[in-house]
């Protein structure tokens, strides 16, 4: 390979030497300052070219967009802005730019404007950190579980249950929409579809993954989930990614302490492994925030909150003993939450999420034992307590300026109570006998949680809109690139 990376000639502390750059111009100034970019460092290398013995004709094709090739010495810099820069003396295009028609043009652009040309905003300084923030905290995944022994499994991406109950699910046909073939009482008969049945994409890998964890131990998954929830929040996509460990014979204590140490293994490598990039991006927040009210900023910057995570013991609360705080708070007195809590049952919202974590406890939160009715319906459930309500061994965990960041539970081993639990919500149990033979044959306590990998990325990057932290968002009516 005969150029060198502009990340390896950035870090560079011997000068004079012959380089080859090549990469992508984000600036040229005064015909002679051109600004490359490979997309190895959110930083640019600057070229300086001797633009009087350059022939006009390649002077003109150095526009923002154009892929050049840049051969020179490397040199300490003596402007502002940088340490080295190339004193060139060959420059070659190696692919031209239009500059009437590049969108990308060298100023701000909103990131609205940005998710419009989604295949071209990783060009800029912004997506180059955000997309490698992401990459270290996917790697970092993996190394976490294979460090702890467990095994990485890839479950189907198409299915034939639904695992949250949830009913909003795309589904998967190789049926003629337009002349479906039918039963004689009119229903469409799926027996002619592809897979014989009718058949979704997945919204869990966990039903499977509990298969796995009834004979390995321990297993993960993360892999892309879907849903079809006509939602166009900053918080919701159609498909994201899940990271989904199950394992056997861990109870709740152990599921919180393995959640635990997963977010705090990841933040911390993403922190190690990309302090430019969190740098860029924690100055980027604070610039963002100076056009919000005071009210509206945020009390910690991006790398003080990572290490709030990263410093504190997780909070463990009930959800019992949170609904007394909730209902005691400031807010809920003075009527400011949007959700008021009057009563033990309600379904708690961010605004309520956000307040534990930020105001109350100052720490992030893990939320335990909620009420049975408004968990799925494999949870295991606690014994009823002194005035007989009925709670779930589930466990949430609340971060600053997110809300929810993990929901996950120790499962029902017990195969009576959960035929009994399945009964109530309606889920027949002859479609889930499979599941079902892992509490017939050698059962045994088991947990697991699920992490929505899009929200731990919006967390370590400081992003405020989920489709900012995935290269092509999902979402109704939008299925572009």
């Amino acid at each position: 390979m005969e150029h060198t990376r502009i990340k390896e000639l950035l870090n560079a502390t011997e000068f004079g030497k012959e380089v080859v750059v090549k990469g992508w111009v984000r600036t040229f100034r005064n015909n002679q300052f051109i600004a490359i970019n490979d997309g190895s460092s959110i930083n640019n290398i600057q070229a300086v070219v001797d633009f009087e013995n350059t022939p006009e004709d390649i002077l003109k094709r150095i526009t923002t967009g154009a892929a050049v090739r840049v051969k020179g010495q490397l040199i300490a810099s003596l402007g502002k802005g940088q340490k080295v820069e190339v004193k060139a003396t060959e420059v070659s295009i190696i692919g031209d730019s239009d500059p009437e028609k590049y969108p990308l043009q060298p100023k701000k652009h909103s990131l609205e404007f940005l998710r419009e040309i989604a295949h071209l905003r990783f060009r800029t300084g912004t997506f180059n950190a955000v997309f490698k923030v992401r990459n270290a905290l996917a790697f970092a995944v993996h190394k976490f579980f294979q460090e702890n022994d467990f095994v990485y499994m890839h479950t189907p991406i198409i299915t034939g249950s639904d695992a949250e109950g949830a009913g909003e699910m795309f589904q998967v046909t190789t049926l003629d929409l337009k002349n479906p073939p039918r039963k004689e009482n009119g229903d469409i008969d799926f027996k002619e579809d592809f897979f014989g049945k009718s058949t979704n994409l997945t919204v869990s890998g966990q039903l499977e993954g509990e298969l796995g964890a009834m004979a390995f131990g321990n297993i993960y998954t993360f892999g892309p989930t879907f849903r079809a929830e006509n939602s166009n929040t900053t918080r919701h996509l159609a498909e994201f990614w899940m990271i989904e460990p199950e394992m056997a014979f861990y109870e709740l204590e152990d599921n919180m302490d393995l959640a635990e140490a997963l977010l705090k293994y990841v933040i911390k490598y993403a922190l190690e492994t990309c302090p430019e990039e969190i740098e860029f991006l924690t100055n980027r927040l604070l610039e963002e925030e100076k056009s919000k009210p005071a009210t509206e900023r945020s009390e910690l910057n991006l790398i003080e909150k990572l290490n709030f995570v990263l410093t504190n013991d997780f909070e463990r609360v009930t959800y019992t003993d949170a609904v007394e705080i909730l209902k005691r708070s400031k807010p809920n007195q003075k009527k400011q939450f949007k959700y008021l809590i009057d009563d033990w049952g309600a379904d708690l919202q961010s605004e309520h999420e956000r307040y534990l974590v930020e105001k109350h406890f100052k720490k992030p939160v893990i939320l335990t034992d909620y009420p049975r009715e408004i968990k799925s319906f494999y949870m295991k459930q606690n014994e009823p307590d002194a005035q007989g309500r009925n709670t779930v061994r589930a466990m949430d965990i609340l971060f600053p300026g997110i809300g929810e960041m993990v929901g996950g539970s120790q499962r029902e081993e017990n195969l009576d109570r959960l035929l009994d639990r399945m009964a109530e919500v309606g889920i027949p149990a002859e479609e889930m006998e499979w599941f079902l033979d892992t509490r017939r044959f050698g059962s045994v306590p088991h947990s697991g949680f699920g992490v929505g990998f899009e929200r731990l990325v919006l967390f370590t990057t400081g992003m405020t809109n989920i489709r900012d932290v995935i290269p092509f968002p999902r979402t109704p009516k939008n299925a572009e690139f």
